[in-house]
């Protein structure tokens, strides 16, 4: 697998321009597009989200946070599943295409965080650099490491936000019985719909 701190601005660009053609060509065809020369790119495994944004509210985002794909078909995947399978919105239209922003996360795998007492999670865990997977009997969570930026939590509301993500009680992470896991991403995104690709960075990320 790749080692996502050697991402290129240029790596991001074409991810970015390619989940906007998966999107495009999907909706004009309902087929999914064949890049030779992207799928020999991205040949590695990879977790990748696909987030769809409207005029700085969430359109859809659906990812791997797990790498069990290829990249270059799993970002494919996600951004058609983004655009027409998120559960909480209906599905994008072509006409929504000029107004719609694309952006993708790659994802270092997760990792459990052993912790002997949960309150040690919040010097552990750091905002700006780490997304978060709740798991609880058979339900889970996961928020991405730009979430709680965007919202201006600390380490506990982002604990507290993907347990309710999970369907649990927003103090879940303080029981032994659930696990929590970390990631990180780099992130890439477009500053304006079909506009300039920019890599997303605060203080702590990676």
């Amino acid at each position: 697998m790749k080692n996502i701190r050697n991402f290129t601005d240029e790596d991001g660009k074409e991810l970015v321009k390619t989940a906007r053609k998966a999107v495009t060509e999907y909706l004009k065809n309902k087929s999914k597009i064949a890049d030779s020369g992207f799928h020999s790119r991205f040949n590695f495994e990879s977790g990748v989200f696909v987030t769809i944004n409207k005029k700085d509210s969430l359109r859809g985002c659906i990812g791997y946070p797990i790498p069990i794909k290829k990249l270059s078909y799993g970002l494919i995947d996600a951004a058609i599943s983004a655009a027409t399978q998120d559960p909480r919105f209906t599905p994008v239209n072509i006409d929504e295409l000029d107004n719609i922003v694309f952006e993708v996360t790659v994802l270092t795998p997760p990792v459990e965080i052993k912790v002997d007492d949960p309150l040690e999670y919040l010097s552990i865990i750091k905002v700006g650099r780490d997304g978060l997977i709740v798991e609880n009997s058979y339900s889970s969570g996961l928020l991405l490491p730009q979430v709680p930026t965007e919202y201006g939590w600390n380490v506990e509301e982002f604990l507290q936000h993907t347990c309710e993500k999970a369907g649990i009680n927003k103090d879940s992470w303080k029981e032994s019985s659930t696990k929590i896991s970390r990631f990180e991403g780099v992130i890439f995104k477009e500053e304006s719909p079909n506009g300039k690709i920019v890599r997303e960075s605060t203080n702590n990320f990676l």
